[in-house]
């Protein structure tokens, strides 16, 4: 497993040039959602369709959330993307022992009240057209790692062009409280009910 590193001067410097490119290659970015229960962690789970995904929800943290961000990334991204590791990011390498030691580490952030850890239920990219998320069995044994009370949040994300040169991103958010008992299929089911609510308030936009 790798680990987030830290410099100050690194976090800063890549947390403007975030910002300075999606204000470049979008016309707009919006998120339209709830606010946070003060005062607990954050498991941000999120549907995954870009490279813009992670970046797309740092801004999102950095503006409103305002955790100390980590997000769960494959060990090629971790390495490839090198500043990524000052952002946050850990690393897992997928079908090996280390699957279970990264996902306990995920849950153990969540022990911490100042931190959001960004998920991706599916594991890997999607297009953005997609009816329904796949959910991925790693997320319980996250869940299963916390000690504490966190809160999720939900984020589902679309881009259209419209009569613009440059896309707009739109990016809906919601808090859910799970009932118990809770398993993949709950989880599952209510992201996915959040997902087809976003994606049919999406398709009534016109311009």
């Amino acid at each position: 497993m790798n680990t987030p590193k830290t410099s100050k001067l690194l976090y800063i410097f890549f947390s403007w040039f975030i910002g300075r490119i999606m204000r470049s290659d979008f016309d707009r970015v919006i998120y339209k959602g709830t606010e946070e229960e003060a005062g607990l962690p954050i498991l941000l789970l999120a549907n995954h369709f870009s490279w813009w995904d992670g970046f797309i929800l740092f801004i999102l943290n950095k503006r409103y959330l305002k955790k100390r961000f980590y997000v769960l990334v494959t060990e090629e991204n971790y390495h490839k993307v090198w500043f990524l590791k000052y952002l946050g990011a850990f690393s897992v390498k997928r079908k090996s022992k280390s699957v279970i030691e990264t996902l306990h580490y995920a849950g153990q952030l969540l022990n911490n009240p100042d931190n959001l850890v960004l998920y991706f239920p599916q594991g890997k990219l999607y297009s953005n057209h997609l009816d329904k998320i796949s959910f991925e069995k790693g997320i319980l044994r996250i869940i299963n790692a916390c000690e504490t009370q966190f809160q999720y949040v939900f984020a589902a994300s679309f881009v259209d062009y419209f009569d613009k040169r440059k896309p707009t991103l739109t990016c809906y958010l919601k808090r859910w409280t799970p009932a118990e008992p809770l398993d993949l299929t709950a989880i599952a089911d209510a992201y996915n009910d959040h997902y087809e609510t976003s994606r049919q308030q999406q398709c009534a936009i016109s311009v």
